[in-house]
């Protein structure tokens, strides 16, 4: 990571994994870079999602379980400065760096994994994992899982990535505009 002062913790990848909304998976194919959005779950050491039996994803996993998923948290463009500091700032062209730094910028979260890929076939795993990508997804429709899971899961490949490696980042400033770098929180 280039920028080790925005490198945060383990835990922090877990935050911004758990609260995404999806993941991009990327894959290699056959000597072609391939990536897609998924409805992805991490429990404890592993990320779960589901596909169907066939298509590009199931062969390019077959061929190279090896990949990469990322994860985007919160995104925002921060107000660092009222219209009058920013006058200020422009008229004095030895402060331009502060329009690049603190302006021109957005504050970001984000995790990234490396690991590989590999089907579920223990069905008691299978259904776990389905009920957590659900219960996360869709939480009001519970009720109805039980029903569903026994009607498609035998059309349904499970896959699990065991986590090798994760980092993640942020960029985010304080109340007073200031970056907190290397991990601070407040």
């Amino acid at each position: 990571m280039r920028r080790k002062d925005r490198e945060m913790g383990r835990d922090f990848g877990y935050y911004v994994i758990d609260k995404a909304r999806y993941g991009i998976l990327s894959m290699i194919d056959g000597d072609e870079p391939y990536g897609i959005p998924l409805s992805i779950i991490r429990h404890e050491e592993n990320l779960y999602f589901h596909s169907a039996k066939d298509g590009r994803k199931v062969c390019t996993l077959t061929n190279n379980p090896s990949v990469s998923v990322a994860f985007v948290g919160e995104i925002r463009i921060p107000d660092n400065f009222t219209e009058e500091e920013l006058k200020e700032i422009a008229s004095d062209e030895s402060k331009a760096i502060l329009l690049i730094s603190s302006v021109f910028t957005t504050e970001y979260e984000s995790a990234v994994i490396k690991g590989k890929v590999e089907i579920v076939e223990d069905e008691e795993e299978r259904i776990k994992a389905m009920r957590l990508i659900c219960e996360k997804y869709i939480p009001t429709k519970m009720k109805y899982f039980d029903m569903a899971i026994k009607a498609g899961l035998k059309r349904t490949n499970i896959y699990r990535i065991r986590m090798e490696e994760i980092k993640s980042k942020r960029k985010r400033y304080d109340k007073q505009g200031k970056e907190m770098k290397y991990g601070r929180m407040k």
